[in-house]
């Protein structure tokens, strides 16, 4: 009975080193998609906040509006 129980537990250590090295895949996945996110859209949107409006201005005294 003893050696089923160290049996069990060691089977459960092996699963749970399983799941652990699983979950922290999925974290470094979830991390490298906001850091992508972050580029693709945030930092795109900050530029345009400050280049529209030189861009802006640029071209309404282009046409002289």
């Amino acid at each position: 009975m003893e050696q089923e129980i160290l049996k069990k537990v060691e089977d459960n250590a092996m699963t749970l080193e399983k799941i652990y090295t699983s979950v922290e895949k999925t974290r470094k996945y979830f991390l490298w998609m906001l850091i992508i996110s972050v580029v693709v859209i945030v930092l795109p949107l900050i530029g345009l906040a400050f280049i529209g409006p030189w861009f802006i201005g640029n071209m309404t005294s282009l046409y002289g509006f």
